[in-house]
């Protein structure tokens, strides 16, 4: 299992960036909660050991990678809500989410290094599009932790306030216990509208 490294960042170096930014969404495909979105500029000095994509992790070592890569990197999380998504699209909302995050970071990136295959169309700044980049791109590997962290949390939140559905151990997708919820409950405000199962409920 080939883990990621940092030769697209050295890559950009070479052509002349200098402040290169790893983005990675997270939550495309759950029924209920945003869209998150992670970019993080790493120190090429102080890069934690053990980063990879955020999925191939457990949750206690992403709660610790999240914390380590927050002490060493530039990082900024950002969202696009319920109401956007279902406005949008998914892939939309999460390329907005993405163009929020870059536009957190200060001083900004002067290169993103973005997962997936296309490109978000709001960016300001150069940037490739890297396939599977969570498993291949350091940067991108430390987006999708902290992008997952902050999101699990979110959705943790929001299973106090609508308890039932499961959100604190699905994280919002459609498990057979939320969807079961959702025949038993209804649909929350934090359900996407626009997503198969829970239109055909209302």
């Amino acid at each position: 299992m080939d883990l990621p490294d940092f030769s697209f960042e050295q890559a950009a170096w070479a052509r002349g960036s200098l402040r290169i930014a790893g983005v990675d969404e997270v939550g495309r495909g759950p029924l209920a909660g945003p869209v998150t979105a992670a970019a993080v500029v790493l120190d090429p000095a102080r890069i934690p050991a053990g980063l990879n994509d955020s999925k191939t992790l457990s949750l206690k070592r992403r709660e610790a990678l999240d914390a380590a890569i927050r002490a060493v990197a530039e990082v900024s999380v950002a969202h696009a809500s319920v109401e956007e998504i279902d406005a949008l699209n998914i892939l939309r909302a999460s390329h907005l989410a993405m163009e929020r995050a870059l536009a957190g970071l200060r001083p900004p990136a002067d290169h993103a290094l973005i997962d997936g295959n296309l490109l978000p169309r709001g960016l300001t700044i150069s940037a490739e599009a890297v396939v599977k980049g969570d498993a291949r791109v350091l940067s991108i590997a430390a987006a999708s932790i902290v992008a997952k962290v902050a999101r699990d949390r979110i959705m943790v939140d929001l299973a106090q306030q609508h308890p039932g559905y499961g959100w604190e151990s699905n994280a919002g997708y459609g498990s057979k216990a939320h969807l079961a919820a959702l025949q038993d409950l209804g649909v929350t405000p934090h359900h996407r509208r626009s997503f198969a199962p829970v239109y055909k409920m209302l």
